[in-house]
């Protein structure tokens, strides 16, 4: 934790610090009603690399790789509880915090440090996968319906995400994200439970096998491709700290002129982020860890790959196999609820980017906190309406 007189008092951002000095809850049962930017961010990680990847990697490994899958969930939040908790104990933005990273190079308005200029290049293919992600929400949403043209369905999922995020409030989100969340992890635990009724249960054995720590090599480039879409990516961890500051957490600890208060306010809050990451790491690990179980029982005895034009009907077969035919309307309704929440969560993380974009590069001033709110308002509709071929308004 930093001092005060070395977090920059005299630049303060009224967007960090946004929110009334609290003090911190003093159990677990109090920090429970703090908890929040987790379900958001695991809207965000919980998307096709979990339900077509994951799967893949057991149909094609069976149980043998078990072991990578839990550390491709669980290594990663390390990172992600640290920037949050420099985020929410200096008051600097992520944006921010790597513009003090030594090593300027040229900026249209003064020298900016080089991972700004990283960032901006890595940001567009960022963008770009907007359009893939809303497509597969628009096919699963055909797949319920399938009198409804995906190209329709697609535009559906985009008017929805445009009205959903048009406030640019945090608070609606993580309503929504509760229930998405909540949804898509229970869906796919049932599905992992019922095939322990089945001939394709998992049985110690297959435990054992999953927790050798053998590494086939001809598994890897899969396995490189798991690890990078499950879990905490680097994007979902930046995302996390600014869903961190509109929870109020920088907020609530605010600034000091005695230190000792500060300090103690702050560890308290830091308690609160930890618990948080906590949440992320149990929701991500049982959305995740079905769908390799699944993958690896159903389809790896099946003799089936998702690939190509198939991949659904043959990821559809996890389910059916398991609770009946009937279940392809739980795979739909579970697949739909992932893909729109992932939707949600990547438009509403991507327009925090843009204005600390504008500001570290010295076109926006830190203080106009209404700019920066239609800047957000602006991106969602440029993006849904641009990625889904609706008309510009």
């Amino acid at each position: 934790m930093l001092p005060e007189k070395e977090r920059g008092v005299a630049e303060t951002d009224p967007y960090t610090f946004s929110g009334n000095i609290q003090p911190p809850p003093a159990n677990w049962r109090a920090r429970v009603k703090y908890l929040g930017p987790s379900l958001i961010i695991s809207g965000s990680i919980v998307g096709s690399g979990e339900i077509i990847l994951t799967s893949s990697l057991g149909a094609a490994a069976g149980f043998i790789l078990l072991w990578w899958v839990l550390m491709s969930c669980w290594i990663k939040s390390l990172v992600q509880a640290e920037l949050a908790r420099y985020t929410i104990v200096s008051g600097d933005t992520y944006l921010r915090a790597l513009n003090r990273l030594p090593g300027k190079l040229w900026g249209p308005r003064g020298p900016v440090g080089w991972p700004i200029w990283l960032g901006l290049i890595a940001f567009v293919p960022g963008i770009m996968g907007v359009s893939g992600i809303l497509g597969g929400a628009g096919q699963a949403l055909s797949l319920l319906f399938p009198q409804i043209d995906s190209r329709w369905a697609t535009a559906m999922v985009a008017v929805a995400t445009m009205v959903i995020l048009g406030s640019g409030g945090y608070k609606g989100l993580e309503r929504i994200m509760l229930f998405l969340v909540l949804s898509f992890t229970v869906a796919t635990l049932v599905c992992a439970i019922m095939m322990q009724f089945t001939q394709y249960q998992l049985t110690s054995a297959d435990l054992v096998l999953g927790l050798s720590f053998e590494f086939p090599m001809e598994y890897l480039v899969l396995a490189l491709a798991v690890y990078g879409y499950t879990g905490v990516n680097s994007g979902e961890t930046s995302t996390y700290t600014y869903w961190c500051i509109e929870k109020g957490y920088p907020g609530f600890i605010g600034e000091s002129e005695d230190h000792e208060a500060w300090l103690e306010r702050a560890r308290g809050w830091v308690k609160v982020l930890h618990m948080d990451v906590w949440v992320t790491l149990v929701i991500l690990t049982c959305a995740t860890l079905p769908f390799y179980i699944l993958g690896a029982g159903v389809l790896h005895d099946l003799g089936e790959t998702p690939n190509g034009l198939e991949t659904i009907s043959v990821l559809s077969n996890m389910f059916t196999q398991t609770l009946g035919p009937w279940a392809l309307w739980v795979f739909g309704i579970g697949a739909f609820f992932i893909l729109f929440s992932t939707t949600l969560a990547a438009v509403a993380g991507g327009g925090r980017f843009i204005p600390d974009y504008l500001i570290e590069l010295g076109f926006l001033q830190r203080q106009n906190l209404e700019m920066r709110k239609k800047i957000i308002r602006g991106y969602t509709a440029g993006s849904c309406g641009g990625s889904a071929g609706l008309p510009h308004v």
